[in-house]
Parts: C-alpha cells; sequence; structure tokens
C-alpha cells in the first residue's frame, strides 16, 4: 500500500535513515571526528570525486597538511603538486588561501560559526553545513547531488534541482526531516543513503526501508527524478603540446592566464578551436615562431586525448621533438633537467602523457 508523506512521516523518516546508516555505513578516515579541518579538506576533495579515488588523495593531502597551519605556511606549487590528479585546482588555491585567513583573521583557530565558516574563500552553504554539523552537531542541512536525488524521488518533486529556487526548496525539506539532536549524524546518514542505496541508475528499490512510501516508486517514475531545468553547454578545443627536449633537459611553461589550470605547469602548447592536421598547425604564428629554420622531426605519441571538463570538452595531442640541444630558452618557456618534472604540479592530460611515457 502506497501512501502520501505526511508531517506525522518525516520523524520515521530520519529515524529510518539514521537506523540505515547505523547498520551500512562505510568506513572512513573523515567519519566519526570533530576535526573542522579534515572535515573540510574531505568534503572539498569528495565535491569532485568518487569516495574510493578521493581516499588516497586525502590521506596523500593530509599527511603533508595536517593542519591549518601546515596548509597555511605551505607554497601554493607545492599545495598544487599535492593536489595534482583531482582537477578543479581553484579549489586547491582556496583552500589555501582559506587556510591562511584563518591563521591571520582567527589565530589559528577554526571559526564554530556558520556565517564565519560561509564567508571563507571557496566556501558555499552545502560545505559549510557539512563543517559545522559534522564537527559541532549544528542543525544546518546538507544538499548534494545524493540528496537531491533521494528526495526528489521520495516526495516525487519535480522543480529542477539546479536552480536558485531548487536549491531552496530542497534545503528547507531537508531541514524539515532533521533530527536537530542529532545533525551531524543525519546528515552523514542522508548524504550516504543517496550514495549506496538511492543510486543514480537501477536502485534496488525492494531493500530500501522507505519503499512503501516513496512516491517515485509508487508511480514508477524512479529514472524521471532528479529534475534538471538545462545540460549544459560545452565547447569543443583542440589542444597541440610540444615535448622539445635533449638528452639533459626539457622546456615547460606555466599558465598564467585565469582557469582552473592557473599557475600549473605543461609543455609548450597551441589551442584551436578547430581540429588541426600537422600541415594547418607548421602554418601557425607559433609553431613558425618556435621551430623557424629548424629541421626537426616530429613525432606523433598521443592524438586527441579526450577530456572532459565541466564546460569544455578537450582533445590533446602531443608532438614530441627530440633536439641534439636545446636553443636558448624562449622567453615564455622555463628549461629545467628532464628529471625534475616531478617536481612541477601538472594537471591530468601532461600526467597522462607522462605517465604514457614512462611506460613505453
Amino acid at each position: 500500500m502506497y501512501f502520501c508523506i505526511r508531517m506525522e512521516n518525516l520523524n520515521f523518516i530520519a529515524s529510518q535513515l539514521i537506523k540505515w546508516y547505523k547498520k551500512n555505513q562505510r568506513d572512513l578516515p573523515w567519519r566519526n571526528i570533530q576535526d573542522p579541518y579534515k572535515i573540510w579538506v574531505s568534503e572539498i576533495i569528495l565535491q569532485q570525486t568518487r569516495v574510493v579515488q578521493g581516499l588516497e588523495y586525502y590521506n596523500r593531502f593530509t599527511g603533508r597538511f595536517p593542519d591549518v597551519k601546515s596548509l597555511a605556511e605551505a607554497d601554493e606549487q607545492e599545495v598544487l603538486k599535492y593536489w595534482q590528479g583531482l582537477g578543479y585546482y581553484s579549489r586547491a588555491r582556496n583552500l589555501h588561501f582559506a587556510a591562511k585567513t584563518i591563521m591571520n583573521e582567527y589565530n589559528g583557530e577554526f571559526p564554530k560559526d556558520y556565517n564565519k565558516v560561509l564567508k571563507l574563500k571557496g566556501i558555499g552553504g552545502y560545505t559549510a553545513a557539512a563543517i559545522t554539523s559534522f564537527a559541532w552537531d549544528m542543525p544546518y542541512p546538507v544538499v548534494d547531488g545524493n540528496v537531491f536525488r533521494f528526495l526528489s524521488r521520495l516526495f516525487a518533486v519535480d522543480e529542477p534541482i539546479d536552480t536558485g529556487k531548487g536549491k531552496k526548496d530542497f534545503t528547507k525539506l531537508a531541514g524539515g526531516l532533521m533530527d536537530k539532536s542529532h545533525a551531524g549524524l543525519f546528515n552523514q546518514a542522508i548524504m550516504e543513503f543517496g550514495a549506496l542505496q538511492c543510486i543514480p541508475a537501477s536502485p534496488d528499490c525492494s531493500a530500501c526501508p522507505f519503499e512503501i512510501v516513496c512516491l517515485a516508486h509508487a508511480w514508477h517514475s524512479i529514472a524521471h527524478y532528479p529534475v534538471k531545468s538545462h545540460k549544459t553547454k560545452t565547447k569543443d578545443l583542440y589542444f597541440y603540446y610540444f615535448h622539445i627536449h635533449d638528452s639533459d633537459s626539457l622546456y615547460i611553461n606555466r599558465r598564467s592566464e585565469k582557469g582552473i589550470w592557473q599557475n600549473l605547469f605543461e609543455f609548450p602548447l597551441i589551442e584551436s578551436e578547430e581540429p588541426l592536421d600537422f600541415e594547418q598547425l607548421s602554418r601557425t604564428a607559433q609553431f613558425r615562431e618556435w621551430f623557424q629554420g629548424e629541421n626537426t622531426d616530429f613525432k606523433l605519441i598521443i592524438e586527441n586525448r579526450k577530456h572532459v571538463l565541466s564546460h569544455r570538452v578537450l582533445y590533446a595531442s602531443f608532438y614530441e621533438v627530440a633536439l641534439e640541444k636545446l636553443p636558448e630558452t624562449p622567453d615564455k618557456f622555463t628549461k629545467i633537467k628532464s628529471g625534475e618534472i616531478d617536481n612541477y604540479p601538472v594537471h591530468r592530460l601532461m600526467q597522462y602523457y607522462l605517465e604514457e611515457k614512462l611506460n613505453t
């Protein structure tokens, strides 16, 4: 028998979530702790990767930067190096900046106030709610993708989750369900339930404690939820990298323009909004400037490696250019010893190329 969820059922939902969580929760290092710094780091990492992958990065990052002080005092280049592979490098820069703010404005003590936490660079409502509820049991509901999915199905909510109104409505709904005497536990439970039980595709509804009260299940419309108003438009870009080296050294360049890869290092690059064959590539101004008058052999190592970002789809090709001796370093490039490349923070495309070279 199915029925609409009324206010008197809200306590039932909260208690069942917590009961399910106590039985099914994963054993993770950022669970059952009250350290706001480590909770903060874990939440930023998990916003961009799954738990299985994020665990390794969390252990590596907190192993080197175990507290706010160590992170604040580190050089940005080292912070980016320890973040390497996670992507969204602006988040690492925001962590670094916010750690300095905590040291300078709060004497190194993480502010125990939701609004002050919210003002730290890179921290939005979700992350502030996670930190304050997990560390101090403050009654601020967390609403991430897992929570959106569970609540939209349970209540058959057609309000799009990618609108201001949708986010506000779902936050209010989650707050109404919350057992405020166990806010941190409730938030952990509802997030874990969405991650493990109410999964995006083909959830096992027969094993769900909310099967008889879930409206989406009753209406056979699980796949319809959550609702989104629009799909993010993406743009294709084509990257052509040149691994220019001799037997001892190579050229790299630090990206100075603002963006997710700002201050990361890469090989000399030619960007294009259209795909270029080698003849077209060789006619570009950059190519002629770098290789003018040189009798050079270009070896294509990787062709059109696809890399998807939130609003860009990149297709990267890598050419190896082996010279007897590197000429004088062009003004925009840095000449380094080949063995020193691991000391520099690089983005995922560069990391992929370097891994490929090591295996050949």
